[in-house]
């Protein structure tokens, strides 16, 4: 991809709105609901993109400064939802911390895509690959999202299900 920077933006960009909108229209109840057992419902996939935003954050200054990375392990590290807490409300703090990120994204150069480091679990990766994992990640869980929120609808379709068997989440 020759404009990786602009594209990864748009993606990176798009990304907090999306999650506002799930959090401003969506029942509260339907964004607790998980999948399936051992899955993140709506809400955990927020607090997921909430706890990596400074993550990515961190990883980009540890690449421009030729820093090693340390791995990190969202099931042992990443926080829960916090009672009481809306999603809305974690969708305007993922905004605000996003805003920050698109700062630091800004500053960046082709030239800087090249600048390599030492992940802890994966070895040398490049800032170019972190800024592809990067929008990729806010594709996948915000997708993540959407199949949470597809399955007590999927499953009460009836003889409709059939056609969503590539969406639904083991029980």
């Amino acid at each position: 991809m020759n404009d990786l920077l602009p594209s990864a933006n748009a993606v990176l960009s798009a990304t907090p709105a999306r999650w506002a909108s799930l959090a401003q229209t969506i029942p509260g109840e339907l964004l607790a609901l998980p999948p399936a057992a051992g899955e993140w419902s709506v809400l955990e996939c927020l607090q997921h993109l909430l706890d990596m935003e400074p993550i990515f954050q961190f990883r980009i200054k540890a690449l421009l400064a030729g820093r090693d990375i340390p791995a990190y392990d969202p099931d042992s590290e990443g926080t829960k939802p916090e009672a009481g807490r809306t999603a809305a409300e974690m969708a305007a703090d993922f905004a605000r911390l996003r805003s920050a990120s698109l700062a630091a994204l800004a500053l960046l150069t082709a030239d800087d895509l090249g600048r390599r480091s030492v992940h802890q679990e994966l070895g040398q990766v490049t800032l170019g690959e972190l800024v592809h994992e990067w929008a990729a990640h806010d594709l996948n869980h915000t997708v993540q999202a959407e199949r949470a929120l597809m399955q007590p609808f999927i499953r009460g379709s009836g003889p409709w299900q059939k056609y969503f068997t590539d969406h639904l989440v083991g029980e």
